[in-house]
């Protein structure tokens, strides 16, 4: 059965990007469930179909529509949609482990930025990030220190990564490190949509005393072009995803706590 209900008028973008929102967290979806969650006629929401499928975000077969297998991450505010009370739990239990005037480096993403956001109840933080949205979310934080990575903007999440991130945070020495990955197998092996990905989570990971990987439901089982590592490699995981006995085993062996909000 689909989820999420909403009945607020939009303009013709922010309707799309809920449509791939909801697309993002339902398999498949018919033009009428589609109508009936964003409350505008069949009619428009087909329309929306033609120009999504032209765009290749969205395949439509049988009456139903899915999203397409990507070589690259949806947009940002499409993305922040998607999970948003479980990014929240995710947030919440991050900043019960991170205490006031911790050394914290930050990665990039829509969960991460939910964690700044909610540290920025903390005072007396130093917050080294390559994200720009997760330097905002901690502007109004009391005594927060930051230090913003340079090199060339990714305008579309606002952030950088690859080469320029990994020289920035290869400078740092932290308490914690949080950041995300684009998604996970049921085996639990930790994928990106490409390397340069990879290199800022590895750059992340090498300055963090304790490295905490904050994902998700949605991102299990996502079959992505690169892949490296494993859930059980950081010290902790926060996530509302359920994962299977063996990966637990494994998290559990290798002294990765996961923690299930």
């Amino acid at each position: 059965m689909f989820r999420r209900k909403t009945v607020v008028r939009r303009n013709v973008t922010e309707r799309r990007d809920e449509i791939i929102a909801l697309l993002s967290e339902n398999e498949a979806l018919s033009a009428a469930e589609l109508s009936a969650q964003l409350a505008v006629s069949v009619q428009t929401i087909r329309a929306d179909l033609r120009d999504l499928d032209d765009a290749a975000l969205v395949q439509r077969r049988n009456g139903h529509v899915r999203l397409r297998q990507q070589s690259e991450n949806i947009g940002y505010l499409p993305r922040e949609g998607i999970s948003r009370q479980e990014k929240q739990r995710i947030a919440l239990a991050v900043k019960n482990v991170i205490p006031d005037g911790a050394r914290v480096a930050l990665g990039t993403g829509t969960t991460v930025e939910t964690c700044a956001r909610f540290l920025g109840s903390h005072k007396n933080l130093f917050v080294a990030s390559n994200s720009i949205h997760a330097v905002c979310a901690l502007q109004h934080a009391p005594g927060v220190r930051v230090e913003l990575a340079g090199g060339a903007v990714r305008m579309r999440d606002l952030d950088m990564i690859g080469t320029p991130a990994l020289e920035f945070f290869g400078k740092f020495h932290v308490d914690y490190a949080v950041f995300s990955c684009g998604g996970l197998s049921e085996s639990g092996k930790v994928m990106d949509y490409n390397s340069d990905e990879i290199s800022a989570r590895k750059a992340i990971t090498g300055c963090g005393k304790n490295n905490i990987l904050v994902i998700d439901s949605t991102k299990i089982g996502l079959d992505l072009l690169c892949q490296t590592g494993h859930l059980w490699d950081f010290d902790m995981v926060v996530t509302g995803a359920t994962f299977s006995t063996p990966v637990l085993q494994r998290c559990a062996h290798n002294g990765c706590q996961v923690i299930h909000v």
